[in-house]
């Protein structure tokens, strides 16, 4: 017997109706609560989902371009790094400068002189071993470009320094035999000094405008999170006292369809 053969009544139809209706609204429920989203496809609601998806792609560009930053800002450390380092050798090869002005003996002038040469050494190779995953900014031929939002239009391009003041290949003069060769050679270790610390306020004011473009977009990362969520996600507590109600009803339509079952089954017995 087919089931269009099978005749209900009024009350049983308008049950198993509303059974059904409770049973679909149960299966939406239950899918919300297992991913904790009130939007889990286009078909759910194409404006949100959209406008969610739009917010998260951005969210997830940006977070890229975040760890561009943080690897510019160790870049820009090194070459810092490099810096100090540089001119904290400059300052010492400055005091053998003075200390042999400081004597007439030409051998002790000649000692002092050959310190100061492998100092000169020391401070090249130094600038040469600052750099960070390949790039050295005290190599005045490179430079690094950071991009800070998703289509890279804006940009902060970080040139590269003379990590040695000038200083690099330097040696002292005939031994240092003369006052006046001293003395060249601490102006030139003054001039690089000053060089250096030029490089290190203009790295200092870049790094720093690194880093306030990374917190910026740390927190709009999070501002699109939360964008995203609020178009999508569901309200767990909502969709829980939801369940609880939509369980009530089921139970109370399957107690209605039984009742009305009973109903026919007694008008049955007539017969």
């Amino acid at each position: 017997m087919a089931m269009n053969d099978i005749t209900l009544t009024s009350g049983m139809r308008q049950n198993l109706f509303s059974l059904q209706q409770t049973s679909t609204a149960m299966e939406t429920t239950q899918t919300r609560l297992s991913t904790g989203k009130k939007v889990n496809s286009a078909l759910d609601d194409p404006i949100n989902f959209f406008a969610a998806q739009g917010h998260t792609q951005r969210a997830n560009d940006l977070s890229m371009r975040k760890d561009e930053m943080s690897e510019a800002i160790q870049t820009i450390k090194a070459a810092d790094n490099g810096i100090s380092a540089v001119t904290d050798m400059i300052a010492s090869a400055k005091s053998l400068a003075q200390s042999a002005m400081a004597t007439n003996d030409t051998t002790e002038r000649a000692t002092l002189a050959g310190q100061y040469d492998e100092m000169m050494t020391q401070i090249s190779e130094l600038r040469s071993d600052s750099g960070y995953k390949g790039t050295n900014l005290l190599d005045a031929s490179q430079s690094i470009t950071v991009s800070f939002d998703e289509s890279g239009d804006s940009t902060l391009t970080v040139t590269g320094k003379d990590g040695t003041g000038a200083l690099n290949g330097t040696t002292s003069t005939n031994d240092w035999a003369l006052d006046s060769e001293i003395t060249a050679d601490i102006a030139k270790l003054d001039t690089a000094r000053d060089t250096l610390r030029t490089s290190a306020k203009t790295l200092s004011n870049q790094l720093s405008t690194i880093t306030t473009r990374q917190e910026f977009t740390s927190k709009m990362i999070n501002t699109l999170e939360d964008g995203a969520a609020s178009l999508v996600n569901a309200d767990l507590n909502e969709e829980g006292a939801n369940m609880l109600m939509l369980q009530t009803r089921q139970s109370l339509g399957t107690t209605s369809l039984s009742l009305a079952s009973q109903a026919a089954q007694s008008v049955m017995r007539l017969f």
